[in-house]
């Protein structure tokens, strides 16, 4: 494929503007600058740098994002920054959207994609791929509200009582729940619902990966990076 072609492909803009990106002399493949944006090459696995960034060639990509407080999963947020911001521009350029979303006052794991199908596969409820949250509570957490959280409760809009998968407590005014649903705000309301109220919330573990256990690369608070095959397969998709 022809180097600005590949570009393009990858978020750096129009043709037009890969080609002078190279001209311009901003693209290194092996540590060469490449000003001819017609030069091929074999995409696969094909790794070069435009500015101060090294970039992998990859048809779909696959990014987990250590999200902070105060950040809306939205391109276009109402009161706060958007999540985007925190990804390279040529990542929102070429359309990778959050699988689901993360409230502006949760903190923790969230995926993003430009594979349709693999947003689908992740957020569909049928597949129930887990979800895994730490809560602080504003008042001390009891055995009977562990015990409802498991054995389900009433929310307004759910036919069904909605329970967690599993509930542990980690101290007095903190728990660990896991659950396989993906409604907005619902472990808040889970834990309305059974008399306490969330004052922190932190996921950690989407499916198999988790920013705790070594599954994935180890990421501070604003840090992002790829998903490879091995971290896909623990998310139960195969591209």
């Amino acid at each position: 494929m022809q180097l600005d072609r590949i570009l393009q492909s990858q978020g750096f803009g129009s043709r037009k503007e890969c080609r002078k990106l190279a001209r311009d002399g901003e693209v290194k493949v092996g540590g060469e600058v490449i000003t001819d944006p017609f030069a091929e090459y074999d995409e696969n696995g094909f790794v070069f740098e435009v500015g101060d960034w090294e970039w992998e060639y990859a048809e779909k990509v696959y990014i987990a994002l250590h999200k902070p407080i105060g950040y809306e999963c939205s391109h276009k947020p109402a009161h706060n920054e958007s999540v985007y911001h925190l990804l390279p521009e040529p990542l929102v350029a070429r359309n990778v959207q959050s699988v689901g979303r993360l409230d502006v006052e949760t903190t923790g794991l969230l995926l993003f994609s430009d594979d349709g199908q693999f947003i689908h596969a992740i957020s569909n409820a049928k597949r129930h791929v887990t979800k895994t949250y730490r809560a602080t509570t504003a008042s001390p957490v009891l055995d009977t509200q562990i015990a409802a959280l498991l054995s389900g409760v009433s929310l307004d809009d759910e036919p069904e009582p909605v329970k967690a998968l599993t509930v542990n407590k980690t101290s007095e005014r903190q728990l660990e729940l896991v659950i396989d649903h993906g409604k907005y705000h619902l472990v808040r309301r889970m834990i309305a619902a059974v008399g306490n109220h969330v004052e922190q919330l932190h996921r950690f573990g989407v499916g198999g990966l988790s920013l705790e256990d070594g599954s994935l690369p180890e990421l501070e608070v604003e840090d992002w990076c790829y998903l490879r095959p091995k971290h896909l397969a623990l998310l139960g998709y195969e591209p």
